[in-house]
């Protein structure tokens, strides 16, 4: 599975939002994209999921035959997809576990955030949970839903200066085989742990893979066979 954004822009009410940017993702692959604090790294991620229609350039998917909107979630976009700051963590996973068609009552929700090592930070309002923590767990929970093959992260610099906070957690998801997208505005390039794609640029490097190689299959020992053909 692929997803190609070729020479992707989008204009708004005011002038440009995304000058013309391209990216090829695949599975088990982690990109990280570079650009301006402002909205357009946000929109060219909304490209990617196919929530906003591009106004040049296009986007798609090769390899699966599933509409972008259910192949690409986008993780904490300000504004977009970000939770409300003032619930609870329990009420936040509620409803992105019912988002993903998951069991989504109480005891279910518990059970979730147990297995994620998150169960004390139940109660907690969702705006004074460690970055880390927030991050992780809105990745997590994205990755619950059914069919979602690339996760783009939204702008994750934008709650810490720990770069590793974030990449790590980038890398493991592409090392399960998922497409990952960072999006990020704040770090400064030369604090990312490998060269970016850049907002704006036609020429990316490309993207880092993760995933590991599917192990050969052991071959199977052949028993000798007797003289009168028969296996001994």
């Amino acid at each position: 599975m692929q997803v190609r954004a070729d020479r992707v822009s989008l204009e708004g009410h005011h002038g440009t939002l995304l000058p013309p940017t391209s990216l090829t993702v695949g599975a088990g692959d982690l990109a990280i994209v570079h650009g301006e604090p402002g909205v357009g790294v946000t929109a060219f991620g909304l490209a990617l999921a196919g929530r906003l229609k591009p106004t040049t350039g296009t986007v798609h998917a090769e390899g699966v035959d599933a509409p972008l909107t259910e192949l690409v979630a986008v993780v904490d976009a300000p504004g977009v997809s970000e939770p409300d700051d003032a619930l609870p963590l329990r009420v936040v996973a509620g409803e992105e576990l019912a988002l993903a068609h998951r069991p989504a009552g109480k005891e279910d929700v518990a059970r979730w955030l147990a297995g994620h090592d998150a169960a004390p930070f139940a109660g907690t309002r969702f705006e004074n949970l460690a970055p880390a923590l927030r991050t992780r767990l809105l990745t997590e929970l994205a990755a619950e839903r059914k069919g979602v093959r690339l996760l783009v992260l939204d702008t994750p610099d934008r709650h810490t200066s720990d770069v590793e906070s974030w990449a790590g957690l980038a890398r493991e998801l592409a090392g399960r085989g998922l497409a990952v997208v960072v999006l990020t505005a704040t770090t400064p390039r030369s604090a990312l742990p490998f060269t970016p794609a850049q907002v704006g640029a036609a020429e990316q490097p490309a993207p880092q893979h993760c995933a590991l190689p599917e192990a050969p299959p052991e071959p199977t020992e052949e028993l000798p066979e007797s003289t009168d053909g028969v296996p001994e």
